[in-house]
């Protein structure tokens, strides 16, 4: 999703960017489509991986039972 971000920009004495200042709700929904986007990224990373799988509960079974 494409969101629309309203920066304000600090500049130094010679007028260069050197920060931005987003309200805190901009701020938290980058993150968390930073976040979404990082683990699509695993998740196709994981399902091209030519490795067995198995149901989780299978998985938690698996691990208590060590």
């Amino acid at each position: 999703m494409l969101t629309l971000v309203r920066p304000q920009y600090i500049t130094n004495e010679n007028g260069e960017r050197i920060s931005v200042v987003l309200p805190v709700d901009e701020y938290e929904r980058m993150i968390q489509e930073l976040e979404d986007m990082d683990d699509v990224k695993l998740y196709d990373k994981v399902k091209n991986a030519n490795e067995s799988s198995m149901p989780f509960d299978a998985y938690l079974k698996q691990r208590a039972a060590k």
